[in-house]
């Protein structure tokens, strides 16, 4: 060893403030140093810096939670400097902190920029410390947040200070947990576990990604334990799991730390087929070597030209305490305040911080020497770790073939054949785009039978005879989460999920987790680039009636209409051809999440495609009978609905009575706008009223319960003396088509006698008898399941 790498190895094994170097790390240090990435020398000053930075950060992350202001000459804070109401999770940010520090770390040693992605959003502070110290800001927060007093000051006052401004929207560039905002971050992580199904899916060969676990997350949501039946070397990059293993949840130890801690936890990953190893949780220098470890172990498995999947994925094992390099550390109080008192009104609080904070100082000019270390992009000729590959996603335009066209008066035929054809000619002809299809189950049952055959199941051995492969890419298991994660995850390639309707809702946290990044990046100007997910739910609500309640749920849809209509869109297609227009809308767009609710028993073809092109582009077609001649509007949303309505106007033009029936191919086109970019989405007052007419009464009949339909709709509303809604009222059971229209009054004559007082028709002259007894419920149903015109 020369006597400058002597120097230098001695300079970073006496480590920093409270991080110190165990016997293990400086021995696979050691290792490292042998290995050839740089000169020992130049690493041990690397490492040194990294522990450094890392106190730093630490030291930025508790002014945030408590103080208002930081003083950069490490003087103790008076009590005016501390915040009346401190808030933070700051037990996690301060574990992630090291973490985070060993990434960028790694990063220099090889002169390689990794994605990375962090499943704990609530730990955006460590995230922002780092930034404002490295100058790695957003643009957002670009000449705000730095590593001056003013600027490190700004960071913590703006923390929590829940500052709004004048149209409702948060007036600092910073939150509490992961955003649009904090540079490179490509995910919120509010919603735990699910960055845990994601994470294996998202790098495109020759990429690697870090993923920051968290072991609350781990019990959270299983589907991570299947990363090794999902990742192939021909169609992945590296995907490298660490979990920050602090042993607590927010109110109690977490499952791991209750079952036997990291040895349990090890034991557990293997059985599920994972290469765990452990590391020092507190340590910058531990991570970077993880990292570098478990890249070269994966890339070995690739490597070997005889290797047979399930691949065994290296698992990082990130041992620490909540809270680690602060009072309170481990304890429960770590997640959040980890100081016994409030700082600004009690003594011995503030001299608790004081006293800590002062033991994580790092002098600015020794911060300045950490950066210029570990900041050496440009001479190492690559991006910030802000500009990762997974955070600039913006994949080709897909190539979209025209569809097959079916005529109006052929047979009757089922939408979701029709789109199954057409989404696999779309694969064909994007060989480019990486397909991931997720499925929780029967597939072909959904009439996805063509795109299982050509994508097949991802298995690790193939059954023979059977839609399977090793290298397929429908991503199958009976957790919709996880599946739904898949193609949620696949930004740099095309994708498709189908699941039956009602076990959709299981789906929604995931979904709106995208469709609100997504959506608070297009309002800060950062417009998503991935091709937009569509979500398929077929054997739904109203076919679905063979079986119980719990298979007739029209949920999904209500509840991404509450969410912005131009990010999370959600379409009704009435016949195949409209169901193929509208998944070529989908993919024709970019940073949106689509609900399609599709029919999969044969329907009668209404629109040619020309006419379903515009009947999605437009949000909505007349499909019978002139506006300007009526004296009725049906509105019919939703296949079956469309079906009824038609019924109904056929019995009133028998009667000489005139309606026209228009079918709404996508509400939320025609709501209320909230803000200006949802305005520029939905549709101006001229072309609402050419499609409906203000003077006509109205009947909407819904796939939806009526009620939320009724409110989204309220520009068409005239008033319960003028508009009536009918739909899925929560009825059902082991009943046919016929019976769940029945039971929830949505047959073709309760639609004529919701009519008749809007009209101010008599329903003596529209129904016979028998059909009013029916609709009075003291009659046969039967009587109106094959109406006599």
């Amino acid at each position: 060893m020369s006597e400058m790498t002597s120097d230098a190895f001695a300079i970073w094994q006496k480590g920093y403030g409270p991080i110190e170097h165990s016997a293990e790390t400086v021995e696979r240090v050691a290792a490292l140093a042998a290995s050839g990435y740089m000169a020992p020398d130049r690493l041990y000053r690397l490492l040194a810096a990294a522990d450094r930075l890392a106190c730093a950060a630490m030291w930025t992350v508790v002014h945030m939670t408590y103080a208002s202001r930081v003083n950069l000459s490490g003087a103790p804070l008076p009590a005016a400097a501390f915040k009346p109401t401190p808030e933070g999770h700051t037990g996690g940010s301060l574990n992630m902190v090291p973490a985070f520090v060993g990434y960028l770390t790694a990063n220099a040693i090889t002169a390689k920029t990794r994605s990375w992605l962090m499943g704990q959003g609530h730990c955006v502070a460590a995230i922002e410390a780092v930034n404002a110290l490295t100058g790695d800001v957003s643009p957002t927060q670009k000449g705000r947040y730095d590593r001056t007093e003013k600027g490190l000051s700004q960071l913590a006052a703006d923390f929590y200070s829940y500052a709004i401004d004048a149209e409702g929207r948060a007036a600092v560039p910073l939150g509490s947990h992961a955003g649009p905002n904090t540079a490179g971050a490509i995910s919120e992580g509010g919603y735990l576990g699910f960055a845990e199904v994601q994470y294996v899916h998202m790098p495109l060969p020759g990429e690697s990604l870090i993923a920051f676990l968290s072991d609350g997350a781990f019990e959270e949501q299983r589907g991570s334990d299947w990363t090794p039946r999902w990742w192939r070397a021909e169609d992945s990059g590296l995907a490298i799991p660490i979990m920050i293993l602090n042993g607590r949840r927010i109110e109690e130890r977490a499952q791991i730390a209750q079952q036997g801690g990291a040895d349990w936890l090890a034991a557990h990953l293997r059985h599920n087929g994972f290469d765990p190893f452990a590391i020092d949780g507190r340590d910058p220098a531990a991570f970077a070597w993880a990292i570098l470890t478990a890249e070269e172990r994966l890339g070995r498995f690739a490597a070997d030209a005889d290797h047979v999947y399930p691949a065994p994925i290296p698992y990082v094992i990130a041992k620490t305490i909540k809270g680690f390099g602060f009072p309170g550390a481990g304890t429960n109080a770590a997640h959040n305040l980890p100081i016994d008192g409030n700082p600004s009104r009690d003594d011995a609080a503030r001299n608790a911080f004081n006293e800590a904070a002062a033991a994580l100082f790092v002098p600015l000019q020794e911060i300045d020497r950490a950066v210029g270390a570990l900041a050496i992009h440009d001479p190492q000729n690559r991006p910030l770790e802000s500009r990762h590959p997974l955070a600039l996603r913006s994949p080709p335009s897909p190539q979209l073939p025209e569809p097959e066209w079916i005529r109006v008066g052929d047979a009757p035929d089922c939408a979701m054949h029709a789109l199954d054809r057409w989404f696999v000619r779309v694969v064909d002809a994007n060989p480019d785009l990486r397909p991931r299809l997720g499925n929780p189950d029967e597939l072909r049952s959904n009439h996805m039978g063509a795109a299982l055959d050509r994508l097949r199941h991802r298995v690790n051995v193939a059954e023979p005879g059977v839609a399977e492969a090793v290298d397929g890419a429908v991503i199958t298991a009976l957790n919709e989460e996880a599946v739904a994660g898949a193609a949620l995850a696949n930004k740099g390639g095309l994708n498709l999920i189908v699941s039956y309707e009602a076990f959709a809702m299981k789906m929604l946290g995931g979904l709106r987790q995208e469709i609100v990044f997504a959506r608070r990046r297009r309002e800060v100007g950062q417009e998503s680039g991935w091709i937009s997910v569509p979500l398929v739910v077929t054997s739904h609500t109203w076919e679905n009636s063979k079986n119980e309640q719990s298979h007739q749920d029209p949920t999904i849809g209500e509840a991404l209409l509450g969410e912005m209509s131009d990010t999370a869109r959600v379409l009704f297609p009435v016949d195949a051809n409209s169901a193929m227009a509208a998944l070529r809308s989908v993919y024709d767009g970019r940073g949106q999440v689509a609900c399609l609710i599709v029919s999969k028993r044969d329907m009668p073809h209404r629109l040619d495609g020309e006419a379903a092109g515009r009947f999605v582009s437009e949000g909505a077609a007349h499909i019978d009978g002139n506006p300007g001649e009526a004296d009725l509007q049906l509105v019919a949303v939703g296949a079956y609905q469309l079906e009824e309505a038609l019924k109904a106007s056929r019995r009133l033009s028998a009667r000489g009575l005139k309606a026209v029936v228009t079918a709404l191919a996508e509400p939320g086109r025609f709501r209320a706008p909230r803000d200006p970019i949802e305005a520029a989405f939905t549709a101006s007052d001229e072309d609402l009223a050419a499609l409906f007419p203000p003077q006509l009464p109205r009947v909407i009949v819904t796939h939806t319960r009526p009620e939320p339909m009724l409110g989204l709709l309220r520009r068409l509303d005239g008033g319960p003396l003028r508009t009536a809604a009918r739909g899925y009222i929560s009825r059902g059971g082991t009943l046919d088509v016929d019976g769940m229209l029945f039971a929830n009054r949505c047959s073709w004559a309760h639609l004529i006698d919701a009519a008749t007082p809007l009209a101010g028709w008599s329903r003596d002259d529209l129904l016979t008898p028998a059909e009013r007894a029916a609709v009075d419920s003291r009659g046969n149903p039967a009587d109106l399941f094959q109406p006599v015109i």
